[in-house]
């Protein structure tokens, strides 16, 4: 077992953080706020996508711009890898249900899992999920770009004309039709398969976590949602996240160390033999 496989708790014990588990009434307590709090934030991400949603012509040209780059530097290779998986019978249901199933229902389960079983390391994930997700919302507002399967170049959009499941999940009012980059049907998936891989003793579910952003970025070039770079922007960001959120952490716990007052010295073994007070001398008692 590598550093990397062990769960967080172990590579970097912390003293102040070394308590007992809270009892149930506390954890049923604490996940639901989180909970809350994660739905205000993903109903304002997908609010401030969907008013911020660029014009179709904008959004096109940004489009062919990271199409010319991908070009340039021979990575452009959504659409023959659509063709060939297109007429290979499974590849395109296996793809579509990844995308829609492998997304917002596996973030949620780990999350859940992390706010119930990891308490003390969920503020990290979580933090690291909302500040990629305010960067995201900036990035659309500013440069919106039109998916592949909306671009007049041979896609297929095989996640809408063969399943209508991802419409009830992701309802269309709430859809961004110009949000291709950054992907965080990527970056996101990258995060929680970190967590899983981080946080989980169990050998099988770390395994999940190693593959799951690997299936995920297969799947959104198969069903033409993204390019390839929209999916290296979303691991940059959620990377840079994560790592920000770890440093602020950090940085915290060193500035409590530093302002904390130093414990009392601890009594010596011969202190602690008798709790009876000496009697004076000269005195029998």
């Amino acid at each position: 077992m590598t550093a990397l496989d062990q769960p967080s708790a172990l590579r970097h014990p912390s003293p102040e953080r070394l308590v007992e588990a809270p009892h149930a009434p506390r954890r049923i307590g604490f996940l639901a706020r989180q909970v809350a709090l994660m739905l205000v934030g993903v109903a304002v991400y997908f609010g401030v996508r969907g008013f911020t949603a660029g014009d179709a012509d904008t959004a096109t040209s940004n489009a062919m711009g990271i199409i010319a780059l991908e070009r340039r530097l021979g990575i452009f290779v959504e659409q023959p890898a659509q063709a060939f998986a297109l007429d290979v019978p499974g590849v395109m249901t296996f793809a579509n249900t990844v995308y829609i199933y492998g997304h917002w229902p596996v973030i949620a389960a780990v999350f859940v899992w992390l706010a119930w079983r990891r308490p003390d390391a969920y503020p990290l994930y979580r933090n690291a999920l909302l500040l990629s997700g305010l960067i995201g919302m900036v990035m659309v507002a500013l440069h919106p770009v039109a998916p592949p399967r909306l671009m007049d170049l041979g896609f297929v959009d095989t996640v809408t004309t063969q399943t209508n499941a991802y419409r009830v999940l992701q309802p269309p009012a709430f859809t961004n039709p110009y949000a291709a980059m950054p992907s965080f049907h990527v970056g996101w998936d990258l995060l929680v398969g970190i967590a899983l891989v981080r946080e989980s003793r169990n050998r099988w579910i770390r395994h999940a976590g190693r593959l799951i952003p690997l299936l995920m970025v297969l799947s959104v070039v198969l069903t033409g949602n993204h390019y390839l770079l929209d999916a290296v922007v979303g691991d940059a960001i959620v990377l840079a996240s994560l790592g920000c959120v770890i440093w602020w952490r950090r940085s915290s716990d060193s500035d409590d160390t530093f302002q904390r007052p130093p414990a009392p010295p601890r009594p010596r073994p011969e202190e602690r033999k008798s709790s009876t007070p000496p009697l004076p001398r000269g005195r029998m008692p």
